[in-house]
């Protein structure tokens, strides 16, 4: 079993920052690979960032140069740092690790709210 417990949403405003944490425990490795997915009110959770065991980072084209996922492997920590947010960035935040593949994680964080006023 896997545990992720995020932190560090809130109110933020438009053209603000926010950087999200996410702490593993259990089975899992500091370099597995890790992910943010987000949903917004009223649609479909999305995969927004994630890293891969070699360190490699993804990121969906809605975020790019505003996102970054990194890591803190000594912590089991990822973070998300979002800069520049739009108020439709307003979202609930999860971390997730799939051991398979990042369409269908097999552990979820519990989100964390995020809220952007304009």
């Amino acid at each position: 079993q896997v545990q992720l417990v995020e932190s560090g949403g809130g109110l933020v405003q438009a053209g603000g920052s926010l950087r999200l944490s996410c702490t593993a425990s259990g089975s899992i490795f500091s370099d597995d690979v890790m992910g943010w997915y987000r949903q917004a009110p009223g649609k479909k959770r999305e995969l927004v960032a994630a890293k891969t065991s070699d360190g490699t980072t993804n990121y969906a084209d809605s975020v790019k140069g505003r996102l970054t996922i990194s890591s803190d492997n000594a912590k089991n920590t990822v973070y998300l740092q979002m800069n520049s947010m739009r108020p439709k960035n307003t979202a609930v935040y999860y971390c997730i690790h799939p051991r398979t593949t990042l369409m269908t994680p097999d552990y979820w964080g519990q989100g964390t709210k995020v809220t952007v006023s304009s």
